[in-house]
């Protein structure tokens, strides 16, 4: 689908910010029952648990959204249920990665947009896009795909309204501001090299810096005017969390990445062991 001419301009790279940027430290996901009695107090009720991590986190990624299309009404009580300066990184279907594999995507994307992930309008941070292990670089499929995602909300609300027949009666294709949309990639196959980090530069979406326990690729290249962290377990995967030394050396990291000006956004999840939002606590206290 063509993108509407009242499309906000692409930044130039030379046109990125030089002023300090932000860190946002989260989670992957909030509803986990080894959490409860854990992280969740006892006698927590299951609705509050979204509120209570926000109070403690300044960030969480949507994973549900990676599953399956959620509801705008889900969307809607998220934004409300959390501080007035958070945000949510969302995280794209994987019938769009893993499935479709970014070929022939227009009404899945039509579909992502258009299930209510616009409805958490200053909330919505940025997009993330996991490919899967199985698919190596194609410099021509990726480039397809990305040239044609919405570079802004306005752009994905237009998008949003070529939603099929699932979305009938439960669709939400407006947004009150118009404003950039950001990208970030995480590849899980070790054929993603200099091309790929430099076809990301190009269309200024980030690459994802991975911390998988040393089982997928971990690149650092800034590709863009934000920095996109995951952080899936120092030892084992999903599993370790990661102790006072390891969390400095991301913390110097971050500092490093703030002072060029870049926004980071970090997700632990290391969640099977209840380490997630403990390591996150911990990572930001130590950034102050």
């Amino acid at each position: 689908m063509p993108r509407p001419d009242s499309a906000l301009p692409a930044v130039a790279p030379e046109e990125l910010p030089t002023g300090p940027g932000r860190a946002r430290i989260g989670i992957s996901g909030w509803t986990y029952a080894p959490w409860r009695k854990d992280f969740y107090p006892a006698g927590l009720a299951h609705h509050r648990e979204l509120a209570y991590a926000a109070e403690r986190l300044s960030s969480i990624e949507v994973n549900g959204s990676f599953y399956s299309l959620q509801r705008p009404t889900s969307y809607h009580r998220w934004a409300e249920q959390t501080p007035d300066d958070f945000v949510f990184s969302v995280k794209g279907g994987r019938f769009i990665t893993h499935m479709k594999k970014l070929r022939d995507t227009d009404s899945a994307v039509a579909n992502f947009f258009g299930s209510g992930v616009l409805a958490l309008e200053d909330k919505l941070g940025p997009v993330l896009w996991q490919l899967p292990p199985s698919l190596p670089f194609d410099a021509d499929r990726l480039d397809g795909f990305l040239q044609r995602l919405p570079r802004s909300t306005g752009e994905a609300a237009y998008l949003a309204r070529g939603h099929d027949e699932r979305l009938a009666e439960r669709s939400w294709t407006g947004t009150l501001h118009d404003r950039p949309l950001r990208y970030a990639v995480e590849v899980r196959h070790d054929t993603y090299g200099a091309d790929f980090v430099e076809l990301l530069r190009q269309h200024r979406v980030a690459t994802v810096v991975a911390d998988t326990a040393g089982r997928w690729p971990q690149l650092f290249d800034v590709t863009a005017d934000f920095v996109y962290v995951r952080l899936h377990g120092a030892q084992e995967l999903y599993v370790s969390g990661y102790d006072a030394p390891e969390l400095a050396v991301w913390a110097e990291r971050i500092r490093l990445w703030i002072g060029q000006g870049l926004d980071v956004y970090v997700y632990f999840d290391n969640d099977v062991k209840v380490r997630a939002p403990y390591d996150a606590m911990a990572l930001a206290a130590l950034l102050g």
